[in-house]
């Protein structure tokens, strides 16, 4: 389970935009700081934007992540269903083999 955000989603928004829409654009310290947010929060914020504004090629767009995350989710739930096969199917095999029989 993730962990709670600190930064609610509005003031999360409302930063990226002020960043975007300022002229000239402020430096990233001096704006957290009026905003009351870690510098570095207010940088990833910025970066997430870019990439899913096709800006930043080096980082994966916002829907790849939760894509991302789903997808590795859904190998660990075929992992863990994969294993419970395969105890089942060793325990049947030996209860099915003629030699080890129980009379």
């Amino acid at each position: 389970m993730a962990a709670p955000k600190k930064y609610p989603n509005e003031l999360r928004e409302r930063a990226v935009r002020l960043y975007f829409e300022s002229d000239p654009r402020p430096v990233i310290c001096r704006l957290a700081e009026q905003l009351g947010v870690h510098h570095e929060a207010l940088r990833t914020w910025i970066r997430q934007a870019q990439a899913d504004r096709g800006q930043c090629s080096d980082l994966p767009t916002s829907a790849e992540v939760e894509e991302l995350r789903r997808l590795r989710k859904e190998n660990t739930e075929l992992r863990r269903a994969n294993e419970i096969l395969k105890a089942a199917s060793a325990f049947f095999a030996q209860e099915m083999d003629p030699t080890k029989r129980r009379y």
